[in-house]
């Protein structure tokens, strides 16, 4: 979600991209229909880990969104990024019905526009 919500919110200054320790292999499906109703193009997005990162592009920032990623050690990451860590949680560790589920991913995408948006004011 991350990744969607900067590259259109700060598509002018920043391009966002989004990995993990642990990958899934696929986007969540949840994520996919909210961003979908929500208008996204959702079509680029896929499940990646941070080590695809360790050569490459240089990045400015680095920010985690879960208490599980801030403890883990990255990967070296090429020139001075600077690291934050916001506290947003993980939407697909809920388990209950539909809509608590929908709920779930649902603040979790309101949390990190909330952030994104201060983010790119800056």
């Amino acid at each position: 979600m991350a990744e969607a919500i900067l590259n259109r919110s700060g598509a002018q200054r920043y391009r966002g991209f989004s990995a993990g320790s642990h990958p899934k292999g696929n986007v969540h499906p949840e994520t996919l229909r909210l961003l979908g109703r929500l208008g996204y193009d959702t079509s680029e997005l896929r499940s990646k880990s941070w080590d695809e990162f360790a050569d490459g592009i240089a990045f400015d920032h680095i920010v985690t969104v879960c208490n599980t990623a801030a403890g883990e050690l990255c990967p070296i990451i090429p020139g001075n990024p600077a690291k934050t860590h916001w506290d947003v949680p993980d939407p697909a560790s809920v388990e209950g019905t539909q809509a608590e589920v929908e709920a779930a991913f649902r603040q979790a995408y309101d949390m990190l526009l909330e952030r994104i948006g201060a983010f790119v004011r800056q």
